[in-house]
């Protein structure tokens, strides 16, 4: 029986990484790298790297901007993969909902169950505590 996670990764093809750090050593890059390689698309969030690229994507401020950019190109952002500390998390949570997003994930480490409950009550199937590489790897194999 496939569990939450697996469905997500199964069902998600465009991926926002929030916190993706440009920097190939950090975790974020590391996963994001992983994804984008296993063929979803990654859209980098990340206010420190606005309009430049990371992994040969254009990085955007917030969730709310890249959706409103994406939306014109038919482009709608499946998952929201969250690389912020547990407390930067509910406003993270209500602009998934803003933007449609089917999907919330918070890396390990990270968790936030009132954030979580909120998404949910939503209608987003979410997880916490867990890495989208590590998932995606078990998935797999």
């Amino acid at each position: 029986m496939e569990n939450i996670a697996q469905h997500i990764l199964k069902e998600s093809k465009t991926i926002a990484v929030v916190g993706l750090s440009p920097r190939p050593d950090r975790p974020s890059h590391e996963v994001a790298r992983y994804l984008q390689e296993q063929g979803y698309r990654i859209v980098p969030i990340n206010p420190g790297m606005h309009g430049k690229q990371i992994l040969g994507e254009v990085c955007f401020a917030s969730l709310r901007e890249a959706a409103a950019a994406l939306a014109p190109k038919g482009v709608q952002i499946d998952m929201v993969d969250c690389f912020r500390k547990s407390e930067d998390i509910p406003p993270l949570a209500e602009d998934a909902i803003a933007i449609g997003a089917r999907f919330l994930w918070l890396q390990l480490g990270v968790r936030n169950d009132n954030a979580v409950r909120r998404a949910e009550e939503a209608g987003l199937l979410a997880v916490q505590d867990k890495c989208t590489h590590i998932e995606h790897r078990r998935m797999a194999a």
